[in-house]
């Protein structure tokens, strides 16, 4: 069975751990030479270790992405050079969650997380845009969140940059698609990192009682998705974005014996 990502190249934002070292990871099994980013070195030699055990091809990119032009503009051209020279696939998951409500939130905290959600995504994007637009081809991925269209007590200012990234993502579709560069979204549901014991239940479990899945997902379910949208066989899909969550925002179970 052909690799759907063959000889492609992709930089994952995030990816040394949970939903982006997943979309890695995957990535590298479908083919493609990826490029594992984050702060964590430990970590990310980690996950390039386990892609080339595999027989995959991953090189590490030290990243602290704070959203300044600048450090987007420097992970964009040391991925590229790594690369070879191109960058065929964006995949925007780099992010950061502070459980805060709106009463409990400094604005030193609102300019960090909106810095990491949505400023370094905009700027890694304005980075690598036109190599793709020049190539006339390319896929850029963001990470969005099923709580971005339902509101919950907690989390607001987080949701608020989940939002604005679905917002990009069809703008970004609309700037960019005509010149051959397809942008399109996955937004997860509620994701049991691999690390937690299935014995016990998260808190978060508890946001997926009444969906068809009736819990919580794996990183795997996310890069799967992922895979696809940068696959050639979502080439007529722009500025979609694909809820990968349990059935949480589109079903509502009842249980007919209560």
């Amino acid at each position: 069975m052909a690799q759907r990502l063959q000889n492609r190249t992709a930089l994952v934002t995030g990816s040394t751990s949970n939903i982006g070292r997943a979309i890695a990871v995957a990535f590298a099994a479908e083919g493609a030479h990826v490029v594992v980013s984050g702060r964590d070195g430990a970590r990310g030699e980690a996950v390039i270790s386990t892609i080339r055990e595999s027989g995959g091809r991953a090189d590490f990119v030290h990243a602290d992405l704070d959203g300044t032009p600048a450090r987007s503009r420097t992970l964009a051209e040391e991925a590229t050079r790594r690369l070879g020279g191109r960058l065929d696939i964006l995949v925007n998951n780099a992010g950061i969650f502070p459980p805060n409500t709106t009463l409990t939130t400094d604005d030193r905290t609102f300019d960090r997380v909106y810095a990491v959600n949505v400023k370094a995504p905009f700027f890694l994007t304005q980075a690598v845009a036109p190599s793709m637009v020049a190539a006339g081809e390319g896929v850029i991925i963001n990470l969005g969140s099923w709580v971005a269209r339902l509101g919950l007590p907690v989390g607001s200012l987080y949701s608020s940059t989940k939002g604005a990234l679905e917002t990009l993502t069809r703008a970004w579709a609309a700037e960019f698609g005509p010149l051959g560069v397809r942008v399109n979204a996955v937004s997860p549901g509620v994701i049991r990192t691999p690390d937690l014991d299935a014995a016990v239940e998260h808190p978060a479990e508890a946001m997926m009682r009444g969906t068809p899945a009736g819990g919580s997902g794996h990183p795997d379910a996310i890069a799967a998705a992922a895979v696809y949208l940068a696959s050639d066989d979502a080439a007529f899909i722009h500025g979609t974005v694909l809820d990968v969550d349990g059935g949480r925002m589109a079903v509502a179970v009842i249980d007919s014996a209560a």
